[in-house]
């Protein structure tokens, strides 16, 4: 029953099939070697579907990816939008009883079985048996006749750089389902759409590898060529260096999966509000984290008020995340902040075969070094002088501490406290 029924093999190309499936051939690797997106590829293949006589009335495609929040995407393609609907699956997804009992995930253990590229048709007009999966049955109350959908694989399995396969359905509800000529155009034809599809599979696998480990601007630039080692550049920023206090103590009480989970709860924490607010976290150094905002010379004053804010909004969700943690009788930390404004470079630093896209430069230094000072001075947050005389309309939020030496700093610092109880 899961074999597919296909139509009589294709005797010649240069009959009206032929040169159908001539075309859209062309068009797919025309489409794949332009840099197409999944979305257009696959809206463009359903369109001339339609405009080849195929009487298609709902149409999907999916795509595992490697990313942390999605386990796959995916578009959906209706006759009545004429249009696509995109989608993405969350991990989670994986065990919903809808995934469980679908078509799709049984065609994925017949290729994990060892089947290449397998296909299922069902006749849905043919009679209950047919509809052996839920969503089949929903098909044909809806009025769908025929359903045809197919995997097809990249690679080896164990290798998911670019992805998994791509997994397409076709459903119609033409009388007597689906004509031979129009399997066999989609047979023919889906591998080369699926080659296209690889092809920007693999560029979102990579974009989204990029931005998850690098960072958002630190992805996009290594991922649009900045790869040179040495390749750096100047820029004005504001630093935010944030370390868990007594993390030591906590790790070394606790067992290693308990930390995990404490380590990524502040992290998410700040790095929400950080998101909120414009700032971009360049890397996590263990228990601390490097963030950056950017700035231009006419929006200074406003981005140092928009990091002070962010600082602030900070500390109030991190009280909130131990207040729900200790109520759940789970480990608690307190967390301190620095700000400071300063110029950088920014860019690839490293060995030959192993780079670091990061910031360099005695402001980095500084901002840990105040970071440091924090538990001494009894206080959360630790703001510049820099910082503070950039920071336009922000006096009353900051209060002056006096001048500390900072280990590897020449000379005494003013420092200030960021106010957690004045309005922003």
């Amino acid at each position: 029953m899961d074999a597919p029924q296909t139509s009589p093999q294709l005797r010649t190309f240069d009959d009206a099939l032929g040169q159908r499936i001539i075309a859209m051939h062309v068009w797919a690797v025309r489409e794949g070697l332009r840099g197409a997106t999944a979305h257009d590829l696959f809206d463009g293949f359903c369109q001339r579907l339609v405009v080849e006589g195929v009487a298609l009335w709902r149409a999907h495609t999916a795509m595992e990816t490697l990313h942390p929040q999605w386990s796959g995407f995916g578009h959906t393609w209706r006759r009545d939008l004429n249009a696509l609907q995109p989608e993405h699956y969350a991990h989670d997804d994986l065990s919903a009883p809808e995934w469980l009992s679908s078509p799709l995930r049984a065609l994925i253990l017949r290729a994990e079985a060892g089947e290449p590229n397998p296909a299922m048709r069902r006749r849905l007009d043919a009679g209950p048996d047919e509809r052996d999966f839920p969503v089949l049955g929903e098909f044909f109350a809806a009025g769908a006749t025929d359903y045809f959908g197919q995997i097809f694989t990249f690679g080896a399995h164990h290798d998911r750089s670019h992805g998994s396969g791509a997994f397409y359905s076709f459903v119609t509800d033409r009388r007597g389902g689906f004509a031979d000529d129009d399997l066999m155009l989609l047979q023919a034809t889906l591998p080369a759409l699926s080659l296209a599809m690889k092809a920007h599979v693999g560029h979102v696998i990579a974009a989204g590898l990029l931005r998850a480990y690098l960072g958002e601007d630190a992805g996009r630039r290594v991922h649009a060529g900045a790869v040179a080692r040495g390749s750096v550049e100047s820029l004005r920023a504001v630093l935010w260096y944030a370390d868990i206090r007594g993390f030591t103590a906590i790790a070394d009480a606790t067992p290693g999966s308990v930390v995990v989970e404490l380590l990524d709860d502040i992290f998410e924490t700040l790095t929400a509000t950080l998101r909120r607010h414009g700032g971009q976290v360049l890397k996590f150094l263990g228990d601390g984290m490097l963030a950056t905002f950017a700035v231009d010379p006419p929006s200074l004053a406003a981005t140092c008020r928009r990091a002070l804010d962010a600082a602030a909004e900070a500390m109030q969700a991190l009280d909130a995340l131990a207040a729900a943690r200790t109520t759940a009788a789970k480990p608690v930390a307190s967390v301190d902040l620095a700000l400071h404004l300063g110029d950088v470079l920014y860019g690839n630093v490293g060995a030959a075969d192993r780079l670091d896209f990061t910031v360099i430069g005695p402001a980095v230094n500084e901002v840990a070094r105040m970071e440091a000072l924090c538990e001494k001075l009894g206080r959360k947050v630790l703001v510049s002088a820099a910082l503070a005389a950039a920071s336009e309309g922000a006096n009353l939020r900051l209060e002056p501490l006096g001048r500390y030496p900072l280990r590897g700093v020449s000379e005494a610092r003013q420092i200030f406290a960021l106010d957690l109880t004045a309005k922003q």
